[in-house]
């Protein structure tokens, strides 16, 4: 469903996302951003693709996972052009890829598979994922899978993953039988092992989201000591749909360890925020003042703060007045 807003309204939004003023701060213009991205409309699609001219890398790589979300082909232009902008962030150039991934138009294959080679790993190993999951659509079994979503009105996540659950799943309703430590285990291992194809170990790592047991988190942890930056940084974007308390530890862990990719401890930062424990708190303010934590660091504890706030508050919902999707299940892998 697309949302009818006036132009005053949409002038607004534009002018709070863009930063017209130079003086809004950065969780504002998210704010503004997921309201835009609740609107799934062409003028929506237009005023966020105008970010693309910003310096930061976060705010970007956020435009870019808001227009997947959309999934309004009139997107796929801009994220094309950005993908293909070799002097661009990686972390922008992968949201790019796994956007157009979500929107899944057979047309995207093309500049996917040319970028499957890119010297980034990130980004050729987003266009991998992307490839499958755009045929993984186009299959009998992702017709499906596409019913079902569309039938059922009680599941969990809404977000357009970059990967399907295993298919024992793909009701996102696990049955008793998906809850056992031996499933678990099964699940597990197939995250873990570096000789599937990722598109494979993410569907694992999804089925493992919708069980969100306490193993199951634990099971998802173990994927922290992967070396592919990508592969992490999904697994904490996971945990920030999840909410669970029990992925506490391990998220901090991430977020303080200097050695770790930026993209990883952004996510985790982010997640921190969703899941918004008290505990959290002083670990986000700490990196967000550090003046030798990496500038997407600091930003994304910015904004994981706002976060933490508006869990711990009686705000109806996230997004500036239009939409209603909290931020806590929202925020980009």
């Amino acid at each position: 469903m697309v949302a009818e807003v006036s132009a005053s309204t949409l002038e607004a939004l534009e002018a709070t996302l863009l930063n017209t003023s130079g003086t809004v701060p950065l969780h504002n213009r998210f704010r503004a951003l997921f309201t835009l991205k609740s609107l799934k409309n062409d003028d929506a699609v237009e005023i966020i693709s105008k970010g693309f001219r910003d310096d930061s890398a976060l705010l970007k790589h956020e435009l870019a996972y808001c227009l997947g979300q959309m999934k309004n082909t009139k997107a796929l232009p801009i994220l094309e052009s950005v993908l293909s902008d070799e002097s661009e962030d990686p972390m922008v150039r992968h949201e790019a890829a796994e956007a157009m991934g979500a929107i899944s138009s057979t047309a995207s294959l093309p500049v996917l598979e040319k970028y499957a080679t890119d010297p980034e790993r990130s980004v050729r190993e987003t266009c991998e994922i992307a490839i499958d999951k755009i045929r993984w659509d186009n299959s009998e079994e992702g017709q499906k899978f596409s019913k079902i979503v569309e039938e059922s009105k009680d599941r969990s996540y809404s977000s357009i993953d970059p990967a399907p659950p295993s298919s024992r799943l793909l009701s996102g309703k696990p049955a008793p039988e998906d809850l056992s430590e031996t499933t678990i285990s099964q699940l597990r291992a197939t995250l873990l092992d570096k000789k599937l194809p990722l598109f494979e170990r993410y569907r694992a790592m999804f089925a493992l989201r919708d069980i969100g047991t306490p193993a199951a988190v634990d099971a998802l942890s173990a994927g922290f000591a992967d070396d592919s930056a990508l592969f992490k940084h999904e697994i904490a974007f996971v945990f920030g749909q999840l909410l669970s308390a029990h992925s506490v530890p391990s998220l901090l862990q991430v977020l303080r360890d200097t050695n770790e990719s930026d993209m990883v401890r952004h996510e985790a930062a982010e997640a921190l925020g969703g899941i918004a424990t008290p505990e959290v708190l002083p670990h986000l303010k700490e990196w967000m003042n550090r003046e030798d934590a990496p500038r997407v660091v600091r930003e994304s504890c910015q904004v994981a703060i706002d976060m933490w706030e508006y869990e711990n508050s009686d705000q109806f919902q996230y997004a500036d007045g239009l939409g209603s999707t909290p931020a806590s299940v929202s925020l980009t892998a």
